[in-house]
């Protein structure tokens, strides 16, 4: 079977590729180029995902494996369908989703039409997910699963994709790429988003503010108020705030405040103690199905943060919406992030969080 292998640079997606070889399958490399940094601000994988470095270390891998390798320059449609997006939503006090958005508009989209241009069967990926009997499932490693991340490549591509790695754990996987001797093997994870070298969103969103017709006074200083409604503080721009963020505003005393509300039309920041931080309900635009009713009610878990513990839910779902109500309450869940609907390991669906409830 002939494979194209999403292949960024680091170890997993190499691993997953020597599995597709050594598995009997024709397997062709295939990496994007998404965003480059300035040397200046890189900092590990940071800000170097998919960009030269990167794509060297993919064509070492392929070379060790001996299988082609090919680049895509995918940087225009990146920025266009990830980084924009992007800054648009922190600019309007949302906390957006990058990662699932590249999946969903860069990497499964794109990346399959060349592979079937290439006359391949199957996209396969590094990411840590199952696909069984054609559900999507969590990887059995819970510190790395990345099923949350995927719930928007639609119920259709899965009959196309595969992931590797589902299975393994990411102790395993270096250990095998250390016993293949890959060249990635002992590569470091990346641990920010390819195009926040750094870790400051911020001064991403006010670089890139202009191009997008933008204001500044989207970016100005605004009131920190309590539950009440009094000011307490004040913060650096909405675009630098998330829902549970406890850092980047100044208030008055010495008890930490957790933001609560982020309020765009007047800047407002609202805040309260930790255990305010607890949403009861959201709902979900968007929503995608791998198994959810068209209508009606189910009772599911739902995850509203990467890394979050999944909640036990009632579920109503109507149409392309859904109204998540939560048993107890899910911490933090902040409107521009996904919730994604589990049964157990398998995904069910997901959307973007449109609204919130304390």
């Amino acid at each position: 079977m002939r494979v194209v292998c999403a292949m960024s640079g680091g170890v997993d997606s190499s691993m997953a590729a020597a599995l597709l070889v050594e598995q009997g399958h024709e397997v062709i490399g295939m990496t994007m180029r998404l965003y480059d940094a300035a040397p200046s601000e890189r900092t590990g994988r940071g800000g170097t995902c998919c960009s030269p470095a990167e794509v060297d270390m993919a064509r070492l891998a392929c070379d060790s494996l001996g299988i082609p390798h090919y680049t895509v320059d995918e940087r225009e449609r990146f920025a266009a369908e990830v980084i924009d997006p992007f800054v648009r939503d922190y600019a309007h006090g949302r906390t957006p989703n990058p990662c699932t958005r590249c999946n969903q508009q860069i990497k499964f989209g794109p990346l399959l039409a060349r592979a079937e241009a290439l006359g391949a069967d199957l996209l396969a990926t590094g990411h840590y997910a199952r696909i069984e009997s054609g559900a999507l499932l969590r990887g059995v490693d819970p510190a790395k699963d990345q099923s949350y991340f995927l719930f928007a490549m639609g119920a259709a591509t899965l009959s196309r994709v595969a992931f590797p790695l589902g299975s393994w754990t990411k102790e395993d996987v270096r250990t095998a790429a250390r016993e293949r001797a890959m060249p990635n093997a002992d590569a470091p994870d990346s641990q920010e988003l390819c195009f926040v070298p750094g870790g400051d969103h911020g001064a991403v969103v006010e670089r890139r503010a202009a191009a997008l017709g933008l204001g500044a006074d989207a970016f100005e200083p605004g009131p920190v108020v309590d539950r009440a409604g009094q000011r307490v503080g004040e913060h650096r721009g909405i675009h630098r705030i998330t829902i549970g963020q406890r850092r980047g505003f100044n208030t008055a005393g010495i008890e930490r405040r957790y933001v609560l509300k982020v309020i765009p039309e007047s800047r407002t920041v609202v805040v309260g103690d930790a255990e305010d931080v607890r949403t009861r309900e959201v709902r979900v635009a968007e929503l995608h199905r791998m198994g959810l009713p068209e209508r009606g009610e189910i009772h599911a878990r739902v995850q509203c943060r990467h890394r979050a513990t999944p909640e036990p839910a009632v579920v109503r779902v109507e149409g392309d919406q859904a109204w998540v109500r939560f048993d107890g309450a899910a911490r933090a869940a902040a409107p521009g992030q996904a919730a994604v609907i589990y049964d157990g390991d398998r995904v069910l669906g997901g959307g973007w969080i449109a609204e919130a409830t304390l």
